[in-house]
């Protein structure tokens, strides 16, 4: 794999079972990402967005297909080394915000390296900084509106210096203006940090934003320009 291939995807096929029918939601995609890119995935509702990302991200195996990231055969290293990946070289960001309530804004931006074994609030604190909210470092999620606890998520996705952010609707829960400034802000540290991102969405004026837009349609990615 070239060293300026961040992650490659060949062949993925994902189906669900329901009943006595197959659901064929992935369809053999072919996908690459370089290094520091940014690329935007968009489609319709259902379409597969959310499945491909997982899918690509160790998160849910494929029916078939391989998964390289960094080098490395996703599918083919163990159970520890995928959560090892996962917890260092990768980054996420949902639709959900995904804090935890019993914890401030500063430990849930420590906490991907509290689980690492190194607590590093120093780190925490700036990324708060970088997401512009050092003064609310000591409030907890339900005192942070929407956007708020979205970039405590943002901040909390850099932790451990990831090489690549995955960003699943990170959008989808706020309002227009509120989305327009977490992508501003998405785009702004992947670039401050040297981070490829992929990011799902289902707003097309939102992706014109990256360096690329991929389409997924009937269970395969047709690309566009921006």
């Amino acid at each position: 794999m070239p060293d300026d291939v961040h992650l490659l995807a060949r062949g993925l096929r994902k189906s669900f079972r329901l009943g006595s029918s197959q659901l064929d939601i992935l369809r053999g995609v072919d996908l690459t990402v370089r290094r520091g890119e940014t690329v935007f995935l968009c489609g319709a509702s259902g379409a597969g967005k959310s499945t491909l990302l997982y899918t690509i991200a160790g998160l849910e195996r494929p029916t078939s297909g391989e998964v390289h990231f960094e080098g490395e055969p996703l599918y083919g290293v163990s159970a520890a080394r995928q959560a090892q990946l996962r917890n260092t070289r990768m980054g996420f960001v949902f639709q959900s915000y995904m804090l935890l309530p019993e914890l401030t804004a500063l430990e849930n931006v420590a906490l991907p390296g509290l689980i690492g074994g190194k607590t590093d609030n120093d780190r925490a604190m700036e990324l708060l900084e970088h997401v512009g909210l050092a003064d609310r470092a000591g409030h907890l999620p339900s005192e942070l509106s929407g956007g708020e606890q979205q970039r405590v998520a943002i901040a909390r996705s850099l932790s451990n210096r990831p090489g690549m952010l995955f960003a699943d609707e990170p959008t989808g829960n706020l309002d227009s203006r509120t989305g327009g400034e977490i992508i501003d802000l998405l785009l702004g540290l992947a670039d401050r940090h040297g981070t490829t991102l992929l990011a799902v969405t289902h707003d097309a004026g939102l992706a014109s934003r990256g360096d690329r837009i991929l389409h997924i349609r009937d269970g395969m990615l047709e690309e566009n320009a921006p």
